[in-house]
């Protein structure tokens, strides 16, 4: 199978995001700091090795079909969705908050393009569905980190 210019512009924006998503990741992982420092920096580290991955199996598959990846820095910050990360210290709390943000616009683009490859390569679908999947774990378990509880528990509840 050869992909049509559609699925590979499709698959061309998950990549770009994924690659972004990526270099966000490290860019947090560097530069944060504060409350939760060193589990939110090892969080990060298992986000970014997802991207990774997702990045290069997009890639890979793409090839496979026949289309070419361009996960040039140029061409990454052109055409990604993800917000330009922030330059310099960033706090745990400001931190999660962009990641989680960044992660939710990957899976936006994924969600956006799922359709029209699922039409012309049901394959490449599948491998959104385990990205979309993935990263919307990872985004519920990080957004945590920020989330107040609301549960009332009284004296009463502990016997």
């Amino acid at each position: 199978m050869k992909a049509s210019p559609t699925l590979t512009n499709n698959l061309q924006a998950v990549l770009a995001d994924l690659i972004e998503l990526h270099v966000q990741g490290k860019q947090a992982h560097w530069n944060i700091v504060g409350t939760n420092f060193r589990d939110l920096h090892l969080q990060l580290d298992e986000i970014v090795d997802a991207a990774r991955q997702f990045a290069d199996d997009t890639a890979e598959r793409m090839r496979a079909l026949h289309a070419l990846p361009d996960g040039r820095s140029t061409t990454v910050a052109e055409t990604t969705s993800l917000a330009q990360f922030p330059e310099g210290l960033i706090s745990t709390g400001d931190a999660i908050e962009r990641i989680v943000a960044a992660m939710e616009a990957a899976v936006g683009t994924m969600r956006k393009v799922h359709d029209e490859v699922d039409e012309e390569d049901p394959t490449s679908a599948d491998l959104l569905h385990e990205f979309i999947s993935r990263l919307e774990q990872f985004a519920w378990m990080v957004q945590a980190e920020n989330m107040k509880p609301t549960a009332k528990v009284t004296a009463a509840d502990s016997k």
